[in-house]
């Protein structure tokens, strides 16, 4: 018989971590499920979990469409309709396939007496760990929809994070991409040109040009093997960052990048901190919600050390001593932690952790884009405004020896 790993949840909120043996993996859940263990991860000993998606990226659905249906969920609790004729609108108005199916999978579960949450729980694709809870805590407390909006607000504050980020990069690479094209149509289009010219006059070119006109037929070399390099290079860092150990690695050297790694540092804290309040205000125990936050952190690197501070605040840490050990998240983030659990105000301090390193976050982001776009533009400028000089310089010895 396979072996199957598990992580299962009690019917007091603890998590269960393990191993069970069984004919596949139908059989090992529903034996986990007779005895009241809600199964979180099951996957066969050695294959790779099918919850390890992010609890802020949908791998089936765009994280846009799922917020729409979770504002579309939250109307149709408000207006008191059963269960099942809500899961019917769902299914209606679902434009996603795929998400169309699982919603009807969703919707059979529940009309066989299960939970919406562990009905939800069997679709790790479209629903993660962070969102079950979410819906179970609802459920537990009677209020879902006073739940289901506090998610849908923790949605669209992080769906604004990401755009800030992307924005942030997307714009130095657009001029990035402008001036390498600009450069290219030079050297492919316009240059041959001049060479031709120059070439029919006979006459001694300036120095840079020859040196010019030497790196552009160097570059007719070598330029598909460079080009062929680069992208052999960018698929193999790819390829190893789709590895567990790639992954790592990698997420660990962007946190110590200058500049880069603090602005990374603070996106991730605000990512855990968001979090985190979420997932305690909706009454999750810590050691639980700490597991969920981890999840939503798209850095694997300090996910991983994560790991630890849930396994010292299980064993009776506080969360800013945990968090200190850590090393990963900046000071005053241990500081007012701390103060928070000593007030006994701990969500109310996550909260204003993560909306002043927000609004930290918007501050240098700002600045970069602000410092950055004059800066690649001046780059730019002066390569072109070079090559369009040197390639002219012996039009303008030609001139001056007519003029002389």
């Amino acid at each position: 018989m396979a072996v199957f790993a598990y992580r299962v949840a009690r019917s007091d909120g603890s998590m269960i971590q393990g191993y069970l043996e069984g004919e596949g993996e139908a059989a090992v859940r529903a034996k986990l499920e007779s005895q009241g263990l809600l199964v979180f991860t099951l996957h066969r000993r050695g294959a790779t979990s099918t919850q390890a998606g992010r609890s802020w990226s949908f791998r089936g659905l765009p994280l846009g469409q799922f917020m729409i249906f979770n504002q579309e969920l939250l109307a149709l609790i408000k207006s008191g309709l059963p269960i099942l004729r809500v899961w019917e609108l769902l299914i209606d108005r679902a434009g996603h396939p795929g998400f169309r199916q699982v919603l009807r999978d969703v919707k059979e579960d529940i009309r066989s007496g299960a939970s919406a949450s562990d009905a939800l729980a069997k679709h790790a694709s479209y629903f993660t760990n962070l969102y079950v809870s979410t819906i179970k805590a609802g459920e537990q407390s009677g209020n879902l929809a006073e739940v289901l909006q506090r998610y849908v607000a923790y949605l669209k504050q992080m769906i604004e994070l990401r755009q800030k980020m992307t924005k942030a990069i997307s714009y130095p690479i657009f001029l990035i991409v402008i001036g390498v094209a600009v450069i290219g149509f030079l050297v492919a289009y316009v240059m041959p040109t001049f060479v031709s010219v120059y070439g029919e006059t006979g006459k001694t070119l300036p120095w840079a040009t020859q040196l010019l006109l030497q790196l552009v037929a160097q570059a007719e070399v070598w330029g598909v093997a460079t080009i062929i390099g680069l992208g052999g290079s960018m698929l193999g860092i790819r390829t190893y960052y789709a590895t567990s150990a790639g992954q790592l690695m990698i997420d660990q050297f962007i946190l110590k990048l200058p500049l880069v790694g603090s602005i990374a540092v603070k996106h991730h804290t605000v990512q855990f901190t968001r979090t985190l309040g979420t997932i305690l205000a909706g009454g999750t125990p810590l050691v639980e919600a700490l597991q969920g936050a981890r999840a939503a952190v798209s850095n694997r690197f300090i996910s991983s050390i994560l790991a630890g501070a849930v396994e010292e605040i299980r064993q009776g840490a506080t969360l800013a001593d945990a968090l200190e050990r850590c090393q990963v998240f900046p000071k005053l983030v241990i500081e007012m932690l701390s103060v928070g659990e000593e007030t006994g105000s701990l969500e109310a301090m996550l909260r204003d952790v993560a909306e002043f390193y927000e609004a930290d976050l918007d501050t240098r982001l700002g600045q970069l884009t602000i410092w950055m776009e004059p800066a690649l533009l001046l780059v730019m400028g002066v390569v072109v405004g070079g090559i369009v000089i040197v390639m002219y310089l012996p039009v303008f010895q030609m001139a001056g020896a007519v003029g002389g």
